[in-house]
């Protein structure tokens, strides 16, 4: 507890999580745009931890131009060996490629937000965890859109990191239940 109020643990271990668990983490998300960063963001954390793209997201913005899908797809060789050269993202070949294949499947989807929510049934699923060893690596539905988002031509983007996706954008509560945003999102 960093000011009296119980948190999911991993949320207590540095002022940047603490600020993203207790502000956006595991809350519903329904921006398009913000849906499409997250889901890279998520996909260029594998292998890393977590405060690591955390500590570089406004960087990838910038080297992103903001998550503009439509700017982002027609990147070329050039965009590439530029993201590349950049210290403030991940310099990794196969994770640039990944989002910038991201972006052209992105556009083939009318409305993302829809798209991903149906996984979820359009709402956000609460769970009731008591331990962090209870939270799965994936599940049926990270599973489904994993399967769904790759045969749509999207990358890095396998079932642990769907689910994780699914967490931060809130489609489903992970947060413990002795946490105090678990109640404040489940709306109990």
């Amino acid at each position: 507890m960093v000011d009296g109020r119980p948190r999911c643990p991993w949320g207590t271990t540095d002022p940047l999580y603490v600020a993203y668990h207790d502000t956006e983490w595991g809350v519903p998300l329904h921006d398009d745009r913000r849906l499409f960063e997250l889901l890279n963001l998520e996909g260029a954390q594998a292998g890393l931890a977590w405060i690591t793209i955390l500590r570089k997201r406004d960087g990838y913005r910038r080297a992103f131009d903001g998550w503009h899908p439509e700017r982002m797809a027609s990147y070329g060789p050039e965009d590439e060996a530029r993201l590349l050269a950049d210290a403030g993202i991940v310099r990794n070949r196969a994770k640039v490629r990944a989002a910038i294949g991201n972006a052209r499947a992105y556009l083939r989807i009318d409305d993302f937000d829809r798209y991903l929510w149906s996984f979820a049934d359009g709402r956000p699923i609460i769970n009731r965890w008591t331990a962090m060893a209870d939270i799965p690596a994936e599940t049926d539905a990270s599973g489904a859109m994993s399967r769904d988002l790759r045969n749509r031509g999207f990358s890095f983007v396998g079932p642990t990191i769907v689910y994780a996706f699914m967490q931060s954008a809130g489609l489903v509560n992970d947060h413990l239940v002795s946490c105090f945003r678990h109640a404040e999102l489940s709306g109990a």
